[in-house]
């Protein structure tokens, strides 16, 4: 069985305060978006075995029991007899780059296992395996606009269609460490919704109210992230941001633009959002 685990985008990301667990409360817009990775796994003799091939973007210092797909196998084999499997991960979704490919790899997998092993775990079943081995895993399993909140976990859906705008993603080449962008932020708290100003106002007014909190330290530490975000604003973005805590930017734009011309040195994506279900 193969699928394609995409990535998202954050529009806006507000740190609002510092848990007594260490992680923050947050709330965001998590959309999905069309960069994907590639996941395959047959089924090999015996059971409880994994056997992880990747190719593509390396995969600096991880060994293959640090991988997630391996983990929520490891995972799901104490409750559940698995067949022993040979999975191939090609990764071109970059890392450390506030998109979540590792995350979407793992929530994608457990739907995979879901079917190949006959499990009949429901939605919020699945969610509750993923939601330990990442904040964003759960937003995968459906994979629909939604806001989220607490860590990342806590999700509402949120009416949201950005279909017809075409996205420009910018992986500019700086792996940024979640744990060290947090450390460069001040949590607080805000009074106003991000999920009612997403929703009621244009999307070339959240320019100046839909804001990712991580911007601003670390556009002070990185200036080439700055750097990109005000190029698509110049390319004719009618929105351009942040995702995660970076250090990947993408810009929404009304037509097609061509991202390899504008960034020839960057990994980049580009393709148009399509209606969401």
């Amino acid at each position: 069985m193969i699928c394609f685990p995409n990535a998202k985008i954050n529009i806006g990301l507000r740190i609002l305060e510092k848990r007594a667990d260490g992680y923050h409360n947050i709330e965001s817009v998590f959309y999905p978006v069309g960069w994907c990775d590639a996941l395959e796994a047959i089924p090999m003799d015996g059971f409880g075995k994994i056997e992880l091939h990747l190719s593509g973007i390396p995969v600096p210092g991880r060994t293959d029991d640090d991988n997630l797909c391996v983990k929520l196998y490891k995972l799901l084999s104490e409750k559940h007899k698995l067949p022993s499997l040979k999975m191939w991960l090609h990764k071109t979704i970059p890392i450390g780059a506030g998109l979540g490919g590792g995350s979407s790899d793992a929530a994608h997998f457990m739907k995979m296992l879901n079917v190949m092993c006959r499990l009949n775990l429901s939605v919020d079943e699945m969610k509750m395996y993923v939601a330990s081995l990442g904040s964003d895993c759960v937003f995968f399993i459906e994979n629909k606009p939604v806001i989220a909140f607490e860590r990342g976990e806590v999700t509402e859906a949120i009416n949201l269609n950005l279909s017809g705008y075409y996205l420009g993603l910018i992986y500019p080449e700086t792996q940024i460490s979640t744990p060290s962008a947090y450390g460069l932020v001040k949590a607080r708290p805000r009074k106003d919704s991000l999920k009612n100003i997403v929703q009621n106002k244009k999307i070339s007014d959240w320019r100046d109210c839909v804001v990712n909190d991580f911007e601003k330290p670390l556009f002070e530490k990185f200036p080439v992230i700055s750097e990109v975000k005000e190029k698509l604003y110049g390319a004719g973005a009618v929105y351009a941001a942040m995702t995660g805590s970076g250090s990947a930017v993408y810009g929404i734009f009304k037509e097609k633009t061509d991202m390899t011309h504008l960034f020839p040195a960057y990994k980049t994506w580009s393709g148009e959002l399509k209606p969401q279900v």
